[in-house]
C-alpha cells in the first residue's frame, strides 16, 4: 500500500512539473488572469460550472474570489452555476440536463462577464452548450480540461489544458490553476501588485 500511495504523490507531482515547464501553458494562466482582471475592472462578473467533481472545483473557485484569497479585501463578483437545486432540476426537468448551464448564462450573463467551464474531458454536452450561449452573448470564455481538450477547445477563448488523461491528476492542477489565478487576480485589484 505504501508503495501504492508513493506512486500516486509521485504521479501528481509530474503532472504539475510538466506544468511548470510548459512556457505556453504558463504564460496562458498569466492571459487569463489578466483577463480576469479587466473583467472585475469594467464592472462585470465571473460565471463558473462543471459536473461531478469539476462542479465542486467551480464552487470552490467561486467562493475564493467572493470571500478572499491570501487577505481580507472587498468581494469579486462570482457565481458558480451548480449550487442552485432549484434551478438546476427546473430546467433539467424542464429543457433538458444539457442545457443546465446555457439557461443560466441567458438569464443572468451580459456582455463583457467571463465563464469558466471545468471539464477534464472537454466534451461535457452541458458545458459546450455553455459556451454556445456565451458566444452569442459576448461573453469571455475559459475552459479548464484535459489532455487535448476535447470539443470545448475550439469552442472558447482560452483553453487551459492540463497535460495528463487521467482525471485525478487533471483535477488536482485545475485547482492549483484556480488558485494560483484567484492569487494574481486579488493582488493586482486590491494588493500591491507584482
Amino acid at each position: 500500500m505504501n508503495r501504492y500511495i508513493k506512486n500516486q504523490v509521485q504521479e501528481s507531482f509530474k503532472v504539475t512539473q510538466d506544468i511548470y515547464k510548459d512556457k505556453k501553458l504558463m504564460t496562458l494562466i498569466q492571459r487569463v488572469a489578466l483577463e480576469m482582471i479587466s473583467v472585475y475592472k469594467d464592472g462585470n462578473k465571473v460565471l463558473l460550472a462543471g459536473n461531478g467533481g469539476s462542479a465542486s472545483d467551480a464552487q470552490h473557485i467561486a467562493g475564493e474570489l467572493v470571500s478572499k484569497f491570501y487577505f481580507d479585501r472587498p468581494g469579486l463578483a462570482a457565481i458558480s452555476l451548480v449550487t442552485d437545486t432549484s434551478v438546476l432540476t427546473a430546467i433539467g426537468n424542464d429543457l433538458g440536463y444539457e442545457n443546465i448551464f446555457s439557461r443560466q448564462i441567458s438569464a443572468n450573463g451580459v456582455q463583457g462577464d467571463m465563464f469558466i467551464g471545468i471539464s477534464t474531458s472537454g466534451n461535457s454536452e452541458n458545458i459546450v452548450k455553455a459556451l454556445e450561449e456565451c458566444r452569442k452573448n459576448n461573453i469571455i470564455t475559459v475552459i479548464f480540461s484535459g489532455y487535448d481538450g476535447g470539443k470545448m477547445k475550439k469552442l472558447c477563448d482560452y483553453c487551459i489544458c492540463v497535460p495528463s488523461r487521467d482525471t485525478p491528476r487533471i483535477q488536482e492542477n485545475h485547482i492549483m490553476i484556480g488558485h494560483i489565478i484567484c492569487a494574481v487576480v486579488e493582488e493586482e485589484i486590491f494588493g500591491k501588485g507584482f
